[in-house]
């Protein structure tokens, strides 16, 4: 079965999550990484993996030792009976504390203490691994990690351990740059800082392994750690274990024609009832999530819908298929009025004269709408060849993007000419 080795982004133990609703105040421990790290350390010893290795920043703060060394003993004694290696370095958040805390378990093995890269080796079944870890001596290093350092390899698979700020020759936490990662001579790189997690390729993984829960809305999306199967001296596998007690969305709601207010509230449950399809499929789904809706499109019950959600706020709105609860965390509107634009065609003023020629883009086949659209696209494509663009390497434009971009820059030109006329009125 090779060897199996599970790697952890930032864990944040001593952190409690905040804008909960009123009904899961009193489980706040339960949707804390801490719960997280307990959920990690369960499936971990299910699945039979081989070692868990931590990238830093495993305790959130320096006064939370006694805590943190609760949650993490407890976790690193239950993986060490299973027979499951426990190795880690330390980040810019627990730079004192996670040393002192590996000072007091013994199953638990720092490396790179005082800024000195070190080595470990992992074996199973004659599959072996070499792992490389340094760890932040000091809350502030701005110099990088591999600056003049050169690593040897070790005996079968080498990667490397880090918390580091990537690509960010600025920083004050370990910056590294890419370049550096590359020729380093190892395999891979197994990061920590970054809180969203890279997409980890399977030939040469270099990248940030992300939180193990998403600390606030900020924070969306998939989290957890990963798992590595090395075979045959490769990585034959790499899975996310998605197993965040609490998750964070951001659900985009369009209200265009709307029948009325109380209709928005159905479609809310709709989109919720898609997405937890979605999330009751990951490896082990949440207790809650955490909804940030932006209501978009155009309707004239903008009002209303936003006095009807104002009260839908901190309050759980779906249970869903495997009892995970959704709360709406914040509402963000950017709803547009509703324009009859084939009325205000009619009249002789500048709106007037404005919504007919957005009226043309309805066929944009028709010889007017062919002279806009290429008119538009001369001024674009002269935007997209300036050379302070030609680093993002901008996609050329095509007759939708064209179309697209007219009619949300005339519809908002519009919508101003009509509010300036009303307030002269």
């Amino acid at each position: 079965m090779g060897l199996r080795l599970l790697a952890v982004g930032d864990i944040h133990l001593g952190r409690r999550p905040s804008r909960l609703p009123g009904e899961l105040a009193n489980e706040a421990a339960e949707l804390s990484p801490a719960s997280a790290w307990n959920r990690l350390v369960n499936l971990a010893i299910q699945e039979g993996v081989h070692a868990v290795v931590l990238a830093g920043d495993v305790v959130e703060r320096e006064d939370d030792f006694y805590e943190a060394y609760r949650q993490l003993r407890s976790g690193v004694e239950r993986l060490a009976g299973a027979g499951i290696q426990v190795i880690g370095v330390a980040g810019n958040h627990d730079v004192h504390v996670l040393p002192r805390l590996a000072d007091q378990i013994a199953d638990f093995q720092l490396l790179g203490r005082n800024g000195e890269w070190e080595t470990a080796t992992l074996q199973n079944e004659g599959e072996q691994i070499t792992l490389h870890g340094w760890s932040f001596r000091q809350a502030q290093v701005r110099r990088s990690p591999l600056d003049g350092v050169r690593l040897s390899r070790g005996v079968g698979l080498n990667l490397g351990l880090l918390h580091c700020d990537r690509d960010q020759p600025n920083s004050p936490y370990a910056p590294v740059t890419s370049r550096e990662l590359e020729s380093a001579g190892l395999d891979g790189w197994m990061l920590g800082h970054i809180h969203a997690p890279d997409a980890l390729a399977l030939e040469n993984p270099i990248g940030y392994l992300g939180c193990v829960s998403g600390m606030d809305s900020g924070e969306p999306g998939d989290h957890g750690p990963w798992l590595f199967s090395i075979e045959g001296g490769r990585i034959q596998s790499l899975e996310q274990w998605v197993l965040a007690p609490l998750r964070w969305e951001v659900l985009e709601l369009d209200l265009t024609d709307l029948s009325e207010p109380e209709e928005a509230r159905s479609r809310l449950v709709q989109q919720v009832r898609k997405l937890d399809e979605e999330i009751a499929a990951k490896t082990q789904p949440p207790e809650a999530v955490g909804l940030r809706v932006r209501f978009i499109g155009r309707t004239d019950y903008g009002r209303e819908v936003g006095s009807l959600f104002h009260q839908d706020e901190h309050h759980i709105v779906y249970d869903g298929a495997a009892n995970t609860r959704y709360f709406i965390e914040r509402c963000l509107f950017e709803i547009r009025p509703e324009i009859a634009l084939e009325e205000l065609a009619q009249r002789s003023d500048p709106p007037g004269l404005l919504a007919r020629r957005l009226c043309l883009l309805s066929d944009p086949e028709q010889e007017e709408a062919r002279k806009m659209i290429t008119g538009a696209r001369e001024i674009l494509e002269k935007q997209r060849r300036d050379v302070r663009w030609q680093a993002l390497d901008p996609a050329p434009i095509d007759d939708a993007a064209v179309v697209d971009w007219l009619r949300r820059s005339g519809t908002r030109l519009l919508e101003d000419m009509l509010n300036q006329q009303e307030r002269a009125m």
